[in-house]
């Protein structure tokens, strides 16, 4: 597991050993990043089920400009600590320990606005749809924004919500990559 692009180009990140993280493969997420194109420098992400941190840690490196690491295990957060640390992304980066639906409701609370949000939940959990559904419900993507989710090739996503549109689906043997493009209105 590696920085694809950008700062810190090659540079290889820490993962925890065991199946109880299934950090997104170098394979995806280069044809992720092909998908979506180029990351703005001004641009918020949203890294939901970091696991190591991975994913958002691509986005930071390509550009971004802040990114938020959410996840349910403290030991997957010192992961995600300590890669920031290796890329010196610290200054731009905030860790949040917590549920993913809770933690959402939180960040709409609070006024957050994303411009990609990344979600990688397990598998077992078959919660894509209402990732999506949380997502655009409490308005935290900002118009154009794109929601990502990962999930197991046999799992689909929702794609009857208003504002948002899907944008492009793709599979990678048992993996399932939902991109959903908020309506920029």
């Amino acid at each position: 597991m590696r920085i694809i692009s950008g700062i810190n180009k090659g540079k290889k990140l820490y993962a925890p050993e065991g199946m109880s993280v299934r950090p997104t493969s170098d394979k995806i997420k280069e044809a992720l990043f092909n998908i979506i194109g180029p990351i703005t420098d001004d641009a918020r992400v949203l890294d939901l089920f970091a696991g190591s941190g991975n994913v958002g840690i691509e986005f930071l490196a390509r550009g971004a400009k802040q990114c938020i690491f959410v996840d349910s295990s403290n030991k997957s957060l010192g992961f995600v600590k300590k890669n920031l640390e290796l890329c010196s992304f610290t200054d731009r980066a905030r860790t949040v320990l917590g549920d993913y639906e809770k933690t959402i409701r939180n960040l709409a609370s609070g006024g957050e606005k994303f411009d990609y949000i990344f979600a990688d939940p397990p598998y077992n959990l078959n919660c894509g749809t209402n990732i999506a559904r949380l997502v655009f419900e409490h308005n935290i993507l900002n118009p154009g924004g794109i929601l990502i989710i990962e999930t197991d090739k046999c799992e689909t996503v929702m794609d009857d919500m208003e504002d948002m549109l899907k944008y492009k689906e793709k599979i990678y043997g048992r993996t399932r990559i939902s991109i959903l493009k908020c309506s920029e209105e």
